[in-house]
């Protein structure tokens, strides 16, 4: 092979590795963090009125409306009860300034019958409630609309990129009004949803969020990148993916419908620790067999051609997919009654979360392989320095999450 195809290949791979060591470098808290999900219930009530839920990150919406609304006394007031984690002295603060906090919602959500503007009123007083660990105020509101209809709007903008405060914040939006019951995903791409979409229409928000979600939940590509860094073979990488798609899809799917509750303090410790030790498993093998760590400690004739550090291998990377089933789940945060359209969406969000996953694999693999067929050396570097990185960046996650920081 010529030495110059050799050396474009190696600079190929060691650059995809400095480039996940530049993200990790410069954003190490970024596993899910600086994003945040807004969740809204829609449902019918009074004639002419529409209410509606909404589940909003307390210390994100403190700082927000206190910045937006000009109220400093709010902010003053609301992060000290935060950092103490004072359920009742979070309502409180919200509380007493329920304009500045009702005023900043008004401006950013919104809810129409047939095109005309409904008129929202606050019923009873914030409480604070949890997800995944994460205090969130809770808002009920009445909307008094003009026109009467059997199609409704729901826009959100809550929580923008120009705020500076988070980047791509979600609104998951569960609805049972106008006889129809879902489930639809807004973002600033897509910041509206009627009731009168079609299934097809409500189906792709679920695809685009589900392949969104990988693509922005870094610890979840870590996760992969560790898995086809030691990869030895197509064979493995192939049942690797499909051994994790299957663990992951199982507990997705049952965490989502309620069947399964994992704490988000016990699931995200565990994710961390999962890229770590996959990625140091590989790490290890070059340590022990140096230029033999791509070698088949066996003949390889069991089933699947797996020898036995291969079948080892899958075991854990299915363990592990069960968890990363959960914190997909979590990602989601549907609360919902069973419903076809409820498992429907499910199952279109992850199909969303595999294509993006078979892209990368795709991507990355065969430029892999090649360059460890060419140019043994610099593949074993390429492959252990993406490991290395992968894993201090898991052991570093896991340590913030544990600890709470």
């Amino acid at each position: 092979m010529p030495q110059r195809l050799r050396a474009t290949l190696a600079a190929a791979v060691v650059g995809i590795a400095a480039a996940v060591i530049a993200v990790l470098t410069a954003a190490p808290a970024l596993a899910h963090g600086f994003t945040s999900t807004v969740y809204a219930d829609v449902s019918s009530g009074d004639p002419g009125h529409v209410r509606t839920k909404l589940e909003l990150e307390y210390d994100l919406f403190v700082v927000s409306a206190a910045d937006q609304e000009d109220d400093d006394p709010l902010f003053r007031q609301g992060q000290p009860a935060f950092e103490e984690r004072d359920g009742p002295a979070m309502a409180a603060a919200l509380n007493a300034h329920q304009r500045s906090t009702i005023e900043y919602v008004r401006k950013r959500f919104s809810v129409t019958s047939e095109g005309a503007d409904c008129t929202p009123t606050q019923v009873g007083t914030y409480t604070i409630g949890q997800r995944e660990g994460v205090p969130y105020a809770n808002l009920l509101l009445d909307w008094a609309c003009p026109e009467a209809g059997d199609a409704h709007a729901v826009r959100s903008g809550l929580f923008p990129d120009g705020e500076d405060y988070v980047k791509g914040t979600k609104t998951i939006v569960t609805y049972e009004i106008d006889g129809r019951s879902g489930s639809a995903a807004l973002d600033a791409a897509h910041p509206s949803f009627s009731t009168a979409q079609s299934w097809y229409q409500r189906f792709w928000e679920f695809f685009r969020l589900g392949a969104e979600h990988l693509l922005g939940g870094i610890d979840h590509i870590l996760f992969l990148l560790a898995l086809i860094a030691g990869s030895r073979r197509l064979r493995e990488i192939v049942l690797a993916a499909t051994s994790f798609t299957l663990a992951h899809s199982v507990t997705f799917m049952l965490a989502a419908l309620g069947v399964v509750d994992v704490p988000g303090a016990v699931v995200e410790p565990i994710i961390a620790l999962s890229i770590a030790v996959v990625a140091g498993w590989h790490l290890w093998r070059l340590w022990r067999r140096g230029d033999h760590a791509g070698d088949l400690e066996t003949a390889g004739h069991s089933h699947f051609s797996l020898d036995r550090a291969g079948w080892i291998r899958l075991g854990v990377v299915f363990c592990f997919g069960l968890v990363h089933g959960l914190g997909f789940a979590g990602a989601l945060g549907i609360d919902e009654a069973w419903s076809w359209t409820l498992l429907w969406s499910l199952l279109v969000f992850n199909v969303g979360i595999e294509v993006v996953q078979l892209a990368i694999i795709a991507l990355v693999f065969p430029l892999l392989m090649l360059l460890r067929h060419r140019a043994p050396t610099a593949g074993r570097w390429a492959t252990g320095l993406i490991s290395a990185a992968v894993s201090v960046m898991g052991l570093i996650w896991f340590v913030q999450r544990v600890s709470g920081s």
